[in-house]
């Protein structure tokens, strides 16, 4: 009976073994599992958060071509209505003497300062040039005068007004007379 006692001592011990082996190699499995999924879930996240932010550069460069785009606009339009501007503002510079003639002087300043409003609210302004010192990105030089009575390169006279859209992108350079 020793005998069978120790037969049935050492099947218990290695059933006991296999449970352990067998237990072990099902945590083994379940750990290669989890670590996996944990490497899916890795590389989904990572490429989630690569579309988000590929995402949102596409809006931000969109956002910036709107822009650019409608700037373009206004500059191209605003540039062709700018000799009506001159027109209008060489009209304002004749001397008048007849009551109908400053009448009508009076009617052409109403429709300068209206078209000034109309640039204003675009976003476009006149550049000041005369009495400012000479800026190659604002003024084109088309006359060079020799005057001690002024300042080197000081703009002394504006021959055709320039113009600035929102304060960085020149529609039309100032031509001005600068002193040397």
């Amino acid at each position: 009976m020793d005998k069978n006692k120790d037969v049935e001592a050492e099947v218990k011990e290695e059933e006991t073994a296999g449970a352990a082996e067998t237990a072990e190699a099902a945590e083994t499995a379940e750990d290669a599992a989890d670590e996996a999924l944990r490497k899916e879930l890795a590389e989904q996240k990572d490429k989630y958060l690569r579309l988000l932010a590929e995402y949102d550069n596409y809006q931000k460069r969109t956002q910036r071509e709107k822009a650019a785009r409608y700037a373009d606009a206004v500059v191209d339009t605003v540039e062709k209505l700018l000799p009506v501007g001159d027109n209008l503002e060489r009209a304002l510079g004749t001397e008048v003497t007849s009551e109908d003639a400053v009448k009508f002087k009076e009617g052409v300043e109403m429709v300068w300062k209206q078209f000034l409003d109309a640039l204003e609210k675009l976003g476009v302004k006149p550049i000041q040039a005369e009495g400012e010192q000479f800026d190659p990105n604002l003024h084109n030089a088309v006359m060079h005068i020799e005057d001690d009575s002024v300042d080197d390169n000081t703009v002394v006279e504006d021959f055709a007004r320039g113009y600035i859209y929102n304060g960085e992108r020149v529609v039309r350079h100032s031509m001005v007379k600068v002193a040397n």
